[in-house]
C-alpha cells in the first residue's frame, strides 16, 4: 500500500513511516506504517471512505495506557489529538471531542460551575480512550457520568451508542473495535466553583501523594482482581523495584512500570509477564493487562 492512494484523494496530515515513541507516555515503539492526524470530523469519514477496505486502522488518543512495540504497528495509526472541541448546552450536558484531554473536560466543567466530571482532572488521557476502557479513578468512572457517544465505523458511517448500548463494565465496554469514536456527552449538576476546584485540588493531591508524576509510565499496569488490588498483590510478590534494562516497577506505586531512561518496548513487557508469574505463584491470582500492548514484536 502506498501513500498515494490517501493523497490523491485529497486525505491530507497524512505521512508514512513515523515514530510512534513521540506519540506515547512510556516513549517507546516503532513507526507507524501510515500515521493520519485529522483536524475535523469530516476529514476523518473521507479517509475512511477512501481506504482500501484491507486496511487496518488503530486509534490512539493521549498514547498513556499504552505500549506500542518495537517494531510498530502496521496500517493506518489515527491520532484524534486535533479533534478537541469541548462544548456546553443550556441544560448543563458537556459535549467532548473524543481527542479532547480528560483534565481539560474537568476544568471546562469547573469553569461552567457543572460538578460531576472533576474526577477526570486525575485521568491522563482522553475522552475516547477513557470510554473504550470505561476508565475511573477517585470513586467515579466513565459509565457514571456518559449519556451517549457519536460514533464512525471504518466504512465511515456513523452512529449513536447510547451508554446502556456500550454495555460498560470494569474497564471494558462490550462495542466492536470497528467503531472509532467522535464525541460524547456528559450529565452534569451545578455546585459552586470553589466546590468544585476544592474537589478537584484533593484529586490532584491524593494522585501526586500515591502516584509517579513527571515521569515516562503507562499509567496503572494491570487491572484490580475483584476484591483486591493489583498494587498490593505485586508488593507481597517481592516485585517492587524490579527492573528489566531501563525498565522499572515504580518504587512508589508498584502497580505502574517506568521507562527510566530508555528502556525497550519487549522490555517494559517482558518485565510485567515477569510481575504476572511471580505474583500468580505468589498468590494463585492471575493479573489481566490493564495497559493495551498492540503491534508487532
Amino acid at each position: 500500500m502506498k501513500i498515494n492512494i490517501f493523497k490523491d484523494n485529497f486525505v491530507e496530515n497524512i505521512y508514512s513511516e513515523q515514530k510512534l515513541a513521540n506519540h506515547t507516555w512510556f516513549g517507546v515503539g516503532g513507526n507507524a506504517e501510515f500515521l493520519f492526524i485529522p483536524e475535523e470530523e469530516k476529514s476523518l469519514e473521507k479517509f475512511l471512505k477512501v481506504k482500501p477496505n484491507d486496511c487496518k486502522v488503530f486509534t490512539i488518543g493521549a498514547g498513556s495506557n499504552l505500549l506500542v512495540r518495537d517494531n510498530g504497528i502496521d496500517g493506518v495509526t489515527l491520532i484524534t489529538s486535533k479533534l478537541n472541541k469541548i462544548s456546553i448546552d443550556k441544560d448543563g450536558i458537556i459535549t467532548a471531542n473524543s481527542g479532547s484531554i480528560d483534565a481539560e473536560v474537568a476544568r471546562f466543567a469547573r469553569d461552567h460551575c457543572r460538578s460531576g466530571l472533576e474526577f477526570l482532572i486525575g485521568i491522563p488521557g482522553t475522552i475516547g480512550g477513557g470510554i473504550k476502557m470505561n476508565s475511573g479513578a477517585f470513586g467515579s468512572e466513565f459509565k457514571d457520568v456518559l449519556i451517549d457517544v457519536k460514533a464512525i465505523n471504518h466504512h465511515g458511517e456513523y452512529k449513536i451508542f447510547s451508554n446502556e448500548d456500550l454495555k460498560m463494565e470494569y474497564r471494558k465496554i462490550g462495542l466492536e473495535d470497528e467503531w472509532i469514536f467522535l464525541s460524547a456527552r456528559f450529565k452534569t449538576s451545578t455546585d459552586s466553583e470553589k466546590n468544585i476546584r476544592d474537589k478537584m485540588k484533593n484529586i490532584i493531591l491524593s494522585r501526586k501523594s500515591a502516584q509517579p508524576i513527571g515521569v515516562k509510565t503507562g499509567g496503572s499496569t494491570f487491572k484490580n482482581p475483584v476484591g483486591k488490588k493489583a498494587w498490593q498483590l505485586i508488593d507481597q510478590a517481592g516485585c517492587r523495584g524490579w527492573k528489566n534494562g531501563d525498565a522499572m516497577i515504580s518504587e512508589k506505586h508498584c502497580n505502574f512500570i517506568v521507562n527510566l531512561k530508555n528502556a525497550k518496548a519487549h522490555q517494559i513487557e517482558e518485565l510485567g509477564q515477569n510481575v504476572k508469574q511471580k505474583v500468580f505463584e505468589n498468590s494463585g491470582i492471575s493479573l489481566h493487562w490493564e495497559i493495551e500492548r498492540v503491534g508487532n514484536r
